[in-house]
């Protein structure tokens, strides 16, 4: 990797990252902390195999500028230990409302991507008190349909197939890389530091049991069962939707149609881009997000 590439965003700010702990609800929560002045922004992950520094490395450094940022590990990702109870959608909003309250945040600005997103939205839905703005990129929880329909329900059931692919992924820089590749508009564009950054939590002890245990509870043979499209309606919260035209993983109709019923709702939708904005669409989602703080 060169930073000096155009299409590499630059992850250099993680070594500036403060790495911290928390206990919320009795539970250890890991997160970053960037910033030292501004108002709060809390940065939300994806499932799988992600964690904080993984779908946000490029922007912590931009949005330091702007903001003091906090980016927490949701249970059983990163460091974050793994829990014994059912991991849901509502199951994280209610960790990241003991995250606010542990650390005193108010008036924040929340931000997820895909998984985190949705759990954005459930946040602004429960705890609007909280919150200033809700930023929604690739969510998941605006829909029901699943992206490979009944197989996505069978994958979700023989939890054997996600074990191997975290094996492979171990072992295989290359398989990470063609997993990457099915997630962005262009094949070519998966940044070597991506590539490295998905491979260690790969590696992690346990990688992947969050997922399976996620998966097993939320998606069922009629669908996600997670799904507030039916109280859009309610967010009494400004809210911004992001998402890449060319997202396989969740519709970009789902964002249009949830930006059509939130109250007061901005959609951003960017061409080019697949279901990973922070990595293939750097300096628009930064930007996007330093407007709201």
């Amino acid at each position: 990797m060169t930073v000096d590439d155009p299409h590499v965003p630059d992850v250099q700010a993680l070594e500036a990252v403060s790495r911290e702990t928390v206990s919320v609800r009795g539970e250890t929560m890991h997160y970053l902390r960037a910033g030292d002045a501004g108002p709060a922004l809390v940065l939300l992950h994806g499932g799988i195999i992600d964690a904080a520094h993984v779908s946000w490395a490029p922007q912590l450094g931009p949005l330091a500028e702007h903001a003091r940022v906090y980016a927490p590990n949701f249970p059983g990702y990163g460091p974050t230990p793994l829990p014994d109870d059912a991991l849901t959608i509502g199951r994280h909003v209610d960790s990241i409302a003991g995250f606010l309250d542990a650390l005193d945040l108010e008036d924040v600005v929340v931000a997820g991507i895909s998984m985190g997103g949705g759990v954005a939205v459930g946040l602004g839905l429960d705890h609007p008190e909280r919150l200033a703005h809700v930023v929604a990129l690739d969510a998941m929880a605006l829909g029901s349909e699943l992206a490979g329909g009944k197989l996505t329900w069978l994958l979700a059931k023989l939890r054997v197939t996600n074990r191997l692919s975290v094996a492979l992924m171990r072992r295989s820089r290359q398989y990470v890389r063609l997993g990457l590749e099915s997630l962005v508009h262009e094949d070519w564009f998966v940044p070597s530091a991506l590539v490295d950054l998905v491979q260690a939590e790969a590696r992690r002890p346990g990688a992947g049991a969050a997922f399976r245990n996620f998966r097993a509870h939320e998606v069922g043979w009629r669908g996600y069962r997670t799904d507030y499209t039916a109280r859009l309606s309610e967010l009494s919260v400004p809210a911004t939707l992001v998402h890449g035209q060319d997202d396989g993983v969740f519709p970009v109709a789902w964002s249009e149609r949830a930006a059509s019923r939130m109250p007061a709702a901005e959609l951003h939708l960017f061409e080019d881009c697949g279901h990973l904005p922070t990595w293939e669409r750097t300096d628009d989602v930064a930007a996007v997000l330093a407007a709201l703080l």
